[in-house]
């Protein structure tokens, strides 16, 4: 950055990451108008801010450009295979996308797809998908009237010491927000009634990272933006498979999603 120049932020608008050239302060007040500061962005020309004291088009990672104008979920499904919104793409196996009819009247958001939904391509079909068709069973809840779908579209993981498995790293926040236009694009297309939450990565997709699922776990809420919607937060199946108290935390998963559905 020259002497004299302004410094950059990256600012998320809701549809696509952008640069604010000019003051702290004046970022601040962006953020306060309803985007997000990222983090200081020194690396940005001056020339490409010359003129332009305030917002600057980016190239900055977001799905936004890859999401089609439209509420056709074959038409989302086949878009979203070519996504190159975040880094992610470059090590999972493929897209992950939902999966569900635009009748459904439920939508359930998970974090991101496992090793098993990654190498098949579809939501929820590992350990935790199995437990979760089961509770879903047991609370009465007919899967097949349900949109299932993740907040992150790819899998993010590490290898382990041999590099011959592959180990869930829980995506950060910018994967989250990056993703987020896929996530929008879903429930405009489906317009549930109520969104369950399986987690805290997909209750902080919609709620923003101070959302916490120890304080709102059960709570009806009403669904951000200008939706007609109830969302109702619980834990993701995963963390009871972990979980020491195995029986008495799937105990309490069921009754959480018994008491979602009673909002329909």
């Amino acid at each position: 950055m020259t002497s004299g120049s302004s410094p950059c932020f990256w600012l998320w608008t809701g549809v696509g990451w952008g640069v604010w050239a000019g003051s702290l302060a004046g970022a601040r007040a962006a953020v306060a108008l309803g985007v997000f500061l990222r983090d200081i962005e020194p690396g940005v020309s001056s020339a490409s801010r010359a003129g332009n004291p305030g917002f600057v088009a980016t190239t900055a990672k977001s799905a936004a450009e890859f999401v089609p104008a439209s509420q056709d979920l074959a038409r989302l499904r086949e878009a979203a295979a070519g996504c190159r919104g975040c880094e992610l793409y470059r090590d999972a196996t493929q897209t992950v996308f939902g999966e569900g009819t635009r009748e459904a009247r439920t939508m359930m958001i998970g974090e991101q797809p496992g090793d098993q939904e990654d190498r098949r391509g579809e939501p929820f079909v590992g350990p935790a998908g199995r437990l979760l068709d089961r509770a879903l069973d047991e609370s009465g809840i007919d899967r097949e009237g349900v949109y299932v779908t993740n907040a992150v579209k790819h899998f993010k993981f590490r290898r382990d010491e041999r590099g011959s498995r592959r180990i869930h790293k829980k995506p950060g926040r910018t994967e989250i927000v990056a993703c987020r236009p896929w996530l929008d694009a879903e429930l405009a297309s489906v317009q549930p009634d109520l969104v369950i939450l399986l987690g805290a990565t997909a209750a902080q997709a919609l709620f923003g990272p101070d959302f916490r699922i120890t304080e709102r776990r059960g709570e009806v809420l009403e669904l951000p933006g200008d939706r007609d919607a109830k969302a109702v937060a619980t834990v993701h199946p995963s963390s009871i498979l972990r979980s020491r108290e195995r029986d008495e935390a799937y105990a309490a998963f069921v009754a959480d999603l018994k008491a979602a559905v009673a909002v329909l």
